[in-house]
């Protein structure tokens, strides 16, 4: 949520966001009218309790006909207490629906319009030039790597099974991940995939795209699409030492999305599916720090890809196309020889103070002052990155070149052969 009273100083300031993020404006005059009313509200309330109190003092001195007044109006106050305690109740959810509905303040410098807006910040590495390049299925299913048409068998459309080399693969580059994480100074975290729906709502999740997510309705319990929801809520409620700088997390964990609505090129292999593996960077800070954090986990997204071995470009994401939490995201993409473009492999987006004021998560300043942390998150790798590594180290021969960070955890194979 963003912070009330930054939006009583200043509610232009919101609006211009809004109008970045083409969204409603109206939003931050509901919320502006919503934030008084509950003060209002809160105040009768208050005014009334005071009152009664006071005068359940004076019955006790009182006597006679004063006394018989005094008890007519406690009987009054009673109710008056009860109806502006309901009315506060009923404004004070009123706010928390209006609050939720606004986006976070977008960053000052974060391009403007839609998705097809971003700006192209570095291209790295050379592309690959690839005659006729088979996909990725092609390939995986070559090396009995990837199987989609059992995974299909099993547990419907957009599942899959990654078997042999391909099983090796996914877990080598995660345990790479890890391996980067830990020597940065993360605690590596194997998180929860099911949350509660606070911890979903303190995130951002149950927004615009809340239809992406699974909910096991018998249990109230969602299936996370991103370790960040349980790294996120890991300290809600909690008053953090950020004395010695950021609090870093590595989350591994099993995700889940219903990726409704994705069509044509987007279905076919692992590149949109429902259940993926990923390891998330979580950062908690202080709000003065952020910036310089979420440098800090892009340069760790760049030097995994790196280690991969895999063309790429960095991409300053519109303030359209940010989720509601993010005040600016930067996205690595990496090139897909069979598409000749480049695809998402992964994101770091900087949410301020926004999803730690839902959560309830803080530190305490030089004048051990309460205030809000920052947060911010970014992948490290995950299932998605198995196209470009097969595509980009492809061979005429139909064989594929493993990276050499990659080849530990390949018994130390340097070439993938395909079955014959």
């Amino acid at each position: 949520m963003i912070d009330l009273r930054l939006l009583r100083e200043d509610p232009e300031l919101v609006r211009a966001s809004q109008r970045l993020r083409g969204e409603p404006t109206e939003l931050v005059d509901d919320l502006l009218r919503a934030d008084e009313e509950r003060r209002a509200a809160t105040q009768r309330f208050e005014a009334v309790r005071a009152e009664q109190r006071s005068i359940g003092k004076e019955v006790a001195k009182a006597s006679g006909d004063e006394r018989a007044a005094l008890l007519a109006r406690t009987k009054d106050l009673a109710a008056e207490v009860k109806a502006t305690e309901a009315a506060a109740t009923e404004a004070e959810q009123a706010l928390k629906r209006a609050h939720l509905a606004v986006s976070n303040l977008v960053e000052p410098g974060a391009p403007a319009g839609g998705e097809d807006d971003f700006t192209v910040l570095r291209e790295v590495g050379t592309i690959p030039e690839i005659a006729n390049p088979l996909d990725h299925l092609e390939i995986g299913e070559a090396l009995r790597a990837i199987d989609t048409e059992r995974g299909a068998k099993v547990s419907g459309s957009r599942f899959y099974f990654l078997t042999g080399v391909g099983a090796l693969l996914q877990l080598g580059m995660l345990q790479l991940a890890i391996q980067q994480a830990v020597e940065h100074g993360f605690t590596p975290s194997i998180t929860p995939t099911l949350v509660r729906p606070e911890s979903m709502e303190g995130t951002g999740f149950l927004g615009a795209h809340a239809s992406e997510i699974y909910r096991l309705e018998a249990d109230d319990l969602y299936l996370v699409g991103t370790s960040e929801v349980a790294l996120a809520a890991y300290h809600s409620n909690e008053i953090l030492d950020l004395s010695d700088g950021p609090s870093r997390f590595a989350g591994w964990s099993t995700c889940y999305r219903r990726e409704a609505g994705s069509h044509g090129k987007d279905v076919r292999g692992i590149l949109r599916v429902h259940q993926f593996d990923k390891v998330e960077m979580f950062s908690f800070c202080k709000p003065e720090d952020a910036l310089a954090e979420h440098q800090r986990l892009l340069a760790m997204e760049e030097e995994m890809l790196a280690k991969v071995e895999i063309p790429y470009r960095v991409i300053d994401v519109a303030a359209g196309d940010l989720g509601s939490s993010a005040a600016r995201k930067y996205d690595c993409e990496a090139w897909v020889p069979s598409q000749s473009r480049y695809r998402e492999v992964t994101s770091t987006s900087n949410c301020t103070t926004f999803q730690a004021r839902r959560l309830n998560i803080r530190y305490r300043d030089e004048n051990g002052k309460p205030q809000t942390a920052a947060t911010l998150n970014g992948t490290l790798a995950t299932t998605r990155w198995l196209i470009p590594i097969l595509e980009n180290h492809q061979q005429p021969d139909g064989s594929v070149r493993v990276p050499k960070a990659l080849q530990p955890f390949l018994g130390g194979r340097d070439v993938l052969e395909p079955s014959r």
